[in-house]
């Protein structure tokens, strides 16, 4: 049975361009085509947005918690439900909850979580990011060394076993895990993101080529680029198959740094927004900060939606409205696998699509 829909507003960027005076016909939640907006049948009805531009909905691969409810912390459906309307407020249609170091216990309870969530046909989550628990203790930053540990194989696969189809981004030291056991993870199909590393260059390197496809939140927890010592960052930065997260605040990382990393890794750079929410139950008693999170008074998070990231990109870091959306879409969706459904406007994609003034603010997000 077609359920056909039509959505017109000013401007409509695909994601490779903009338009104007076109609409976009959707049909039972996959897009069907972009006609001009005169040529749309009467029969479909229409939404208008005159004044709004339509914009590939956003995708958020980190964040931890909202409205007062840690993921860590309050490991259930309803925490969920409450992250996904905070992402939707931000414009994100989807986002990867994200559990810090922890217990084993705490991670399984957290992937019991999602499961029920998609059971209850709960929509907007993509799976679970582990960040952690085998990193490196000297780059830990907020994260918990207790927790810490170089992990066994009977570990891994049994936090693999027990999350299949749920994790799908852990985020490790590669000089801690080593090439079996990161060749291991790699296969069962999880994405590995170094990050939390005090590796050298060589050994970034190394982890690269043993499975790791991304990094976690650049500059961010990782070995420095130096002159003498590149480390992670000059890694992430030389290797043209390497994607990286960055957290565009202005706090985690100097909006200048932004720029340069932007200009290096052009589309291998995409935006996490990083965010907490404040609790003082469980390890991590997060504290509102001006505009940020802290835990005993390290930086532990940002209050970022991805359209006040947008707004930040634009801003402060030279970087034009067309490439910072892309970072906010179509590049977390080429992390995941999935720029063949996600991430753009174009017929076939999924109908996820947000609706924004030209102040960047988020009017909507259509999820059909």
């Amino acid at each position: 049975m077609s359920a056909k829909k039509a959505y017109i507003a000013e401007s409509i960027f695909t994601g490779e361009e903009w338009l104007a005076g076109y609409g976009v016909i959707t049909d039972n939640g996959k897009i069907e085509s972009i006609i001009p907006a005169a040529e749309i049948p009467a029969s479909i009805p229409v939404e208008h947005y005159e004044e709004g531009m339509l914009v590939p909905a956003f995708i958020d691969l980190q964040i931890y918690g909202a409205h007062g409810k840690l993921f860590s912390v309050f490991p259930e459906p309803a925490s969920l439900y409450e992250l996904d309307q905070y992402c939707r407020n931000g414009g994100a249609a989807w986002c990867m909850p994200t559990v810090a170091t922890n217990s084993y216990e705490v991670f399984r309870q957290c992937i019991d979580a999602v499961r029920q969530y998609w059971n209850e046909g709960g929509k907007g989550i993509l799976g679970l990011h582990m960040e952690g628990p085998w990193l490196n203790p000297v780059k830990r930053g907020a994260h918990i060394e207790a927790f810490i540990h170089q992990p066994t194989a009977e570990q891994v696969r049994e936090i693999l076993d027990y999350g299949k189809d749920v994790v799908k981004i852990i985020t490790l030291a590669p000089e801690v895990c080593g090439p079996s056991l990161m060749s291991y993870i790699a296969g069962q199909g999880i994405i590995i993101s170094a990050g939390h590393s005090n590796a050298t260059y060589t050994e970034a390197k190394q982890g690269f080529q043993n499975g790791a496809t991304t990094v976690t939140h650049l500059y961010n927890a990782m070995s420095p680029l130096q002159h003498r010592s590149p480390g992670l960052v000059g890694a992430s930065m030389d290797d043209d198959n390497v994607m990286a997260s960055i957290i565009p605040d202005g706090h985690h990382v100097d909006y200048a740094a932004i720029r340069i990393a932007k200009q290096v890794m052009k589309d291998r750079l995409f935006v996490i927004t990083d965010a907490v929410t404040e609790t003082n139950s469980g390890p991590y008693p997060h504290v509102f900060a001006g505009d940020k999170y802290e835990a005993g008074g390290i930086l532990s998070g940002s209050a970022l939606t991805m359209n006040k990231s947008i707004q930040r990109l634009t801003s402060f870091c030279d970087i034009e409205l067309e490439e910072a959306l892309r970072m906010c879409s179509l590049y977390p969706a080429k992390v995941m696998g999935m720029q063949k459904q996600l991430g753009m406007i174009a017929s076939g994609f999924d109908a996820k699509m947000t609706v924004m003034n030209k102040e960047l603010e988020v009017l909507k997000v259509i999820d059909n």
